[in-house]
């Protein structure tokens, strides 16, 4: 188990954790972008750990598919460990426009703001997109079986992920965020972007159960980064509210990571490791 799956490696914090991956584990990276990955290969130092798998748009199946058929064939079945689903929009103007999301629409404040195919696009993005990314990745999660035929490391130091992951344990992990709680949803506004994120963090309590029951050493979580000054986030930040650089948020979820246990699996947690009500 020595491959870490990071959708949405071209954003400010998928850059962020793909090079803490590279330079504080020995697992091997791919890193999966909609877009060319040019901005991937020229913000890391070269790695002979590091494949970058472009064109990936998580709207087409068929291009996550063919990654995850890449990674078997390059590293064998029950290879992966982690796997980071962080692509997201907050909204957008269809169609992509080259590599980059553009953000020409504000979040809906009123039902009249309500445009379909944005709604649309962000459940595609947010929600649905990481779903297919672990149907067609976790089964390159051991099992099981596979687990005790595939860890022969007795402790941290033996194993790849280097602490990342514990020694126990594989990992899939969401990037979503606190307004995806209807628990927490005493503003309103914002109908597309929160629906999606709750859409996506139930998807993270089903997948959970599912995975238990292959193997009961896989954690499932989603996770809430606070505001992280990224070009998704640019457009919406407010003064007086934390707001962090991308490789500061990476870390900070990374010890939220690092506290994690089976049981937690299906859960909302935010940066500080508070868990978010659903």
């Amino acid at each position: 188990m020595s491959v870490a799956i990071i959708q949405g490696a071209s954003g400010g914090q998928g850059l962020a954790l793909t090079a803490h991956i590279l330079k504080h584990t020995f697992l091997r990276v791919y890193a999966l972008t909609h877009g060319k990955g040019d901005s991937i290969r020229s913000s890391l130092e070269k790695s002979d750990r590091l494949t970058v798998i472009d064109g990936v748009d998580v709207r087409e199946e068929r291009a996550l598919e063919d990654a995850a058929n890449t990674v078997k064939e390059r590293e064998g079945k029950a290879a992966v460990r982690l796997i980071a689903c962080l692509g997201g929009v907050v909204c957008l103007d269809i169609p992509l426009t080259g590599s980059v999301l553009t953000c020409q629409l504000t979040p809906e404040k009123s039902l009249g703001g309500i445009k379909g195919s944005d709604s649309l696009a962000q459940f595609q993005i947010n929600a649905i997109g990481h779903l297919l990314t672990y149907k067609h990745f976790v089964p390159l999660l051991p099992s099981k079986k596979e687990w005790h035929d595939v860890a022969s490391w007795k402790n941290a130091e033996d194993d790849p992920a280097r602490g990342l992951v514990s020694p126990s344990n594989s990992l899939c992990w969401s990037q979503s965020a606190r307004v995806g709680s209807i628990a927490d949803n005493e503003k309103g506004g914002w109908y597309s972007y929160r629906a999606s994120k709750a859409a996506l963090n139930q998807l993270i309590r089903t997948l959970a159960i599912e995975d238990r029951r292959r193997n009961e050493r896989g954690i499932v979580v989603a996770l809430h980064p606070g505001t992280v000054d990224t070009n998704l986030s640019r457009p919406f930040q407010q003064s007086g509210r934390d707001l962090f650089k991308p490789d500061r948020a990476a870390v900070q979820l990374l010890d939220v990571i690092d506290g994690l246990k089976p049981q937690d699996s299906g859960k909302l947690f935010a940066w500080d490791g508070t868990e978010i009500a659903p």
